[in-house]
């Protein structure tokens, strides 16, 4: 694996939490167009990783690093406060976009092989 290829998985893991912290403010901001918003943060940043790096790893590290920082921000502080609500919302939010991470990291990798530059057999 080479460094530029770990470097890219790394910064889609940071765009993964950075995203689920920008979809856990504005999915409740301005409840039904922020929830599209923050649920099509959170293909984009998976499916573009899939797409960009060629592997299912590049859907999986942004997908796990946005479930992980999600269920952080779910926890309730010691002084009581917390940042989803218990509406609808909140749950579409965290449900959906699990989902969305699964699929886009589990979705089947078809790249199409280079052309060749002289046929075969000539």
């Amino acid at each position: 694996m080479t460094a530029a290829r770990l470097g890219g998985y790394a910064l889609l893991t940071v765009l993964g939490a950075l995203v689920a912290a920008a979809g856990a403010l504005v999915q409740g901001l301005w409840f039904p167009g922020g929830l599209v918003l923050a649920l099509l943060g959170v293909a984009a940043v998976c499916y573009g990783g899939v797409k960009a790096t060629d592997r299912r790893l590049g859907g999986g590290l942004p997908a796990g690093a946005w479930t992980l920082v999600v269920l952080l921000l779910t926890s309730t502080r010691p002084e009581g406060d917390f940042l989803f609500s218990a509406g609808v919302g909140s749950y579409v939010f965290l449900l959906g976009g699990m989902f969305i991470g699964v699929m886009c990291a589990t979705l089947p990798v078809v790249s199409q092989p280079g052309a060749p530059a002289a046929r075969l057999g000539k």
